[in-house]
């Protein structure tokens, strides 16, 4: 049995923004359930999220730092896309010395923080380098 991805759920308090706010970012929508839509899955690359409309009143219950962090294999020329598409919040590249990858993150419309990053020392085909998880 093998794991093959992953599909984060991202609570949204209207979907097709949320859509369209992706699409902006240059994720692909891959189909939307509901009238008016109330669920639907987006698409960049082998990244999947999916946006599903919060059902009570209120604010959107967010993650304590990041909703997703999506692995890329240059951080920096995504960044330098990104940054042409005047999005309201894109923060500078991070370069930490803890954690192996730089990145920078994203703030989607209901206030998801995504981070896109990059593995300084990748493993092929495991996401992560060799020292992650020992401790």
């Amino acid at each position: 049995m093998a794991t093959l991805r992953s599909m984060p759920v991202l609570q949204v308090h209207d979907v097709p923004r949320s859509v369209a706010f992706y699409e902006k970012l240059g994720f692909a929508a891959h189909g939307s359930w509901g009238d008016p839509p109330l669920f639907a899955i987006i698409q960049r690359g082998d990244v999947t999220l999916a946006l599903d409309k919060g059902r009570q009143d209120g604010p959107i219950p967010l993650n304590q730092w990041w909703a997703a962090y999506i692995y890329v294999d240059d951080a920096k020329v995504l960044r330098d896309e990104f940054a042409a598409l005047d999005l309201p919040t894109l923060t500078e590249m991070h370069f930490p010395d803890d954690y192996g990858c730089i990145d920078f993150d994203v703030v989607d419309p209901d206030g998801h923080r995504i981070a896109f990053g990059q593995a300084l020392h990748p493993v092929p085909g495991a996401g992560l380098s060799d020292d992650r998880g020992r401790g």
